[in-house]
């Protein structure tokens, strides 16, 4: 029988942010404004009125912006199941003895997850100054998994020593956003073009060639 991975400091310190040590009043009326917002947000997108959610959750505008200073928090803090699952995946992946098929099943991971929840894709692409911390630290539990995978392929040989996750990133969001429209046999198939640019199979050398197989080249 298979055992969840422990908690990492990363993703505890992100628990804490997303559930945040509160009064009883305080709490009900922050999961009353997630719950207002997840049940928005499925029905009417990213976009859907604020104002409309802090009056399904019982609560005034003030209390909202208290709690979400702007609609990315709100979406993110929908969304944090996902960011957590996606972490977990990631976690088990690591002990996976092909590192090279693992990050790619990260990827499908990241595609599914990220483009569950219309929006999300869209919150993730960016990595401003102004994010707020909760922003960030969901950011930054993927980014870290993602890192860690990354470089297991690298080591193994199976990605290409010149890439870096940032890039795979944004690839994998644009994707993800496709991925709302599309069906999963086009994201797929569109990873699949992602995964051969990254493949290390798929250039001569991860180097610059050396001055005798330069020779070589211009001999032949």
């Amino acid at each position: 029988m298979s055992h969840p991975p422990p908690t990492t400091p990363r993703r505890s310190g992100l628990n804490h942010l997303v559930r945040p040590p509160m009064r009883a009043d305080a709490r009900r009326n922050y999961d009353a404004l997630v719950a207002a917002a997840d049940e928005m947000f499925t029905a009417h997108g990213p976009d859907a009125s604020l104002d409309e959610i802090a009056r399904r959750a019982g609560v005034g505008n003030a209390t909202l912006y208290r709690h979400f200073p702007g609609r990315r928090e709100l979406l993110v803090a929908v969304c944090v199941g996902e960011v957590e699952a996606l972490c977990t995946v990631g976690e088990e992946l690591q002990g996976d003895p092909d590192a090279g098929p693992a990050l790619a099943n990260w990827l499908r991971a990241y595609i599914a997850h990220v483009s569950a929840k219309h929006g999300l894709a869209a919150a993730f692409a960016t990595g401003r100054r102004d994010d707020s911390e909760l922003v960030a630290a969901c950011q930054s539990a993927v980014l870290a998994i993602g890192k860690s995978l990354l470089q297991r392929a690298q080591h193994q040989g199976a990605v290409r020593i010149d890439v870096n996750l940032p890039d795979i990133i944004t690839l994998v969001n644009a994707i993800a956003m496709a991925s709302e429209t599309t069906d999963a046999r086009e994201s797929d198939r569109m990873l699949e073009i992602v995964l051969a640019g990254i493949a290390a199979s798929g250039r001569a050398s991860s180097h610059p060639p050396t001055r005798a197989r330069r020779r070589q080249q211009k001999d032949g």
